[in-house]
């Protein structure tokens, strides 16, 4: 079972982390050791409601639930060093890499993540996916980020394509409240990693 494209979608927009590359773990792994680090646990519920955020935003968040007091630059230089370690072990997320394979050459197709240019970049060339994309919207390109819809929208500007006629493919609460407020269609992909166990 994997997701197809909806027949009104002339873009198709792809969530990084968690949607086209199975990095959640590894930056939840990065996470934890971070925070270990830093004398506190980082708990897989919260990693998994902030997800989709820049590092440098979430800080803020856990230091007000935590009541902790963590330098959100220091925090996410460390945290980003730890996950680039543990990149080498990114694989592609195979039912979303179909629709990649697919309709490459046929539809516009961009990335729009919450993450850093250079590692959105690096990601995909670990996984042999940087020739796919020429459009890739990152952290570093937009000024709000998810929830806000700026990312996602700035992918269909950019691929010339009317944002009601963009498909997202997301895996997270904050990436699919962009979706739907940038008007776009949306496809949850959690379903269909619950069949890969993933």
């Amino acid at each position: 079972m994997h997701p197809d494209i909806d027949p009104l979608a002339k873009g198709l927009i792809f969530d990084l982390d968690g949607t086209l590359a199975n990095s959640m773990p590894i930056h939840f792994k990065a996470w934890k050791q971070a925070a270990l680090e830093h004398g506190f646990i980082y708990t897989e519920e919260l990693f998994y409601d902030l997800a989709g955020m820049p590092t440098h935003k979430i800080v803020p968040v856990v230091n007000n639930k935590l009541g902790l007091k963590l330098d959100s630059a220091a925090f996410s230089r460390r945290k980003e060093e730890l996950f680039l370690e543990y990149l080498k072990e990114v694989e592609p997320i195979k039912p979303v890499a179909e629709i990649v394979y697919k309709y490459h050459g046929k539809i516009p197709m961009s990335i729009g993540t919450g993450g850093k240019s250079y590692i959105a970049q690096l990601t995909l060339k670990m996984m042999g996916f940087d020739r796919y994309f020429s459009v890739i919207v990152s952290a570093d390109d937009v000024e709000y980020h998810k929830p806000y819809p700026d990312t996602f929208l700035k992918c269909a500007q950019l691929m010339g394509v009317e944002p009601c006629y963009c498909q997202v493919f997301e895996d997270g609460e904050m990436g699919i409240l962009a979706a739907e407020r940038a008007g776009m269609i949306i496809t949850d992909i959690r379903p269909y990693l619950q069949t890969l166990g993933k």
